[in-house]
């Protein structure tokens, strides 16, 4: 399948309102690496540790896994139009509170909110992507996961451009282009139709009742931790100039993109989606342990390394998220991210008290570890997820009546 037509049209003719939910989506992702060049810097001028400044990525990834729980109750009854806009406010409220933090535990709370507002925006602007875009839900998913790419390349970049002269102002600069992104949305997006029956707040947790659902759930659990380990301690590690580990994390998050939108799908298509997941994440722990056991040269490639092996991932584990189960993809989007980014809020908070238990190597062998533990559930599970990933086929449609990427 050619990455940028989906067999109905170009991914790249869509309407006003998808690429206003698209360009914000970019921002979102935007702030998940955004702190990443600028974390010894903050720690310097916060006067806090490395483990105290880790807790920006706790802190937001908690509240986003809690809030997973929420975000379907909430757009359910208010609709996906008002959801984005009020995920928009918050994360401009806390990112801009953010950036005038007295205190690591100021800082640490903003993230916070910040973390719930990113929630409610990203949970639905899948779905809201999905129902407006031209093409059906393979253009929409590429698009998705082409804002996610990019978001995740540009992140560090402005972080560090913006970072080298304070490191308030890549908050600041956020807060600017996420009010721009509501105001794109506000102007741009109609409201969609409200689903025929409102989400509970347990319906999420219900939909992991389905074993394919929970051991996608689970296998991106321990991915996860892995993934984050290397997003949030490894600029430690590094410990370069905001500039460069600004381009380290840039070089990154272009092949996570290339590989999460091209690559990819082509990897499915011709080895089948558990195939490739299972051999990624093994890679990803071959690079891991390589990163964290070598040289500072050896680290530098490695990291940037990951983000192909990652990009891969990323797109596997959100289609069979999306396509494994037969509860609507809101609420079985909202389960599998109530497990997996309990992961992302765990690792920055124990790599570095795995580091001071031990040493500096340790926190990449635990992240390995995990990393293959993702691949024995995927092995394991394999009968149980086989059939669900068969049905990733062009044309495919779940319950509710969208399909997914190709296998």
């Amino acid at each position: 399948m050619d990455p940028i037509d989906t067999g109905s049209g170009s991914i790249l003719r869509q309407p006003k309102s998808v690429w206003a939910t698209a360009g914000a989506s970019v921002v979102a992702f935007m702030g998940i690496g955004l702190v990443d060049p600028i974390l010894p810097s903050i720690a310097q001028g916060l006067d806090a540790t490395a483990g105290q400044v880790s807790l920006l990525f706790t802190s937001y990834f908690l509240i986003t896994a809690l809030a997973m729980l929420v975000t379907g109750f909430v757009s359910s009854r208010i609709g996906g139009r008002r959801t984005l806009l009020l995920g928009l406010a918050l994360v401009v409220v806390f990112a801009g509170l953010s950036g005038t933090s007295g205190s690591v535990g100021e800082l640490v709370g903003f993230r916070a909110g910040w973390g719930l507002g990113n929630a409610l925006f990203v949970s639905t602007a899948l779905a809201v992507i999905v129902g407006a875009a031209a093409g059906g839900s393979a253009a929409a998913v590429l698009l998705y996961e082409s804002a996610l790419g990019l978001g995740m390349a540009c992140g560090p970049l402005v972080g560090a451009l913006l970072g080298d002269a304070s490191w308030r102002y890549p908050f600041f600069g956020t807060a600017a282009l996420m009010a721009v992104g509501f105001l794109c949305i506000a102007a741009f997006l109609k409201e969609q139709p409200r689903p025929a029956r409102r989400t509970s707040l347990l319906d999420p947790v219900k939909a992991l009742g389905h074993g394919g659902l929970a051991s996608t759930a689970v296998s991106a659990f321990f991915y996860n931790y892995t993934f984050f380990t290397v997003l949030a301690f490894t600029p430690f590690v590094l410990n370069m100039s905001p500039y460069r580990s600004g381009a380290v994390f840039f070089a990154w998050g272009v092949l996570l993109a290339v590989f999460s939108v091209i690559v990819a799908p082509r990897l499915q298509k011709r080895l089948g989606s558990l195939r490739v997941l299972g051999g990624s994440l093994v890679l990803l722990a071959v690079d891991v342990l390589v990163l964290g056991h070598g040289g500072h040269t050896t680290a530098v490639v490695c990291t940037v390394l990951s983000g192909a092996l990652i990009g891969v991932n990323n797109t596997v584990y959100t289609e069979l998220a999306l396509g494994v189960s037969d509860a609507p993809r809101p609420v079985a989007s909202a389960g599998y991210n109530f497990v997996r980014w309990f992961a992302a809020a765990a690792a920055p908070f124990l790599a570095p008290k795995i580091e001071e238990w031990s040493d500096i190597h340790m926190p990449f062998t635990v992240a390995a570890v995990t990393a293959v533990l993702g691949a024995l559930v995927v092995l394991v599970r394999r009968r149980a997820l086989t059939a669900e990933a068969e049905e990733l086929r062009p044309g495919h449609a779940t319950e509710d009546g969208v399909g997914v990427l190709a296998n």
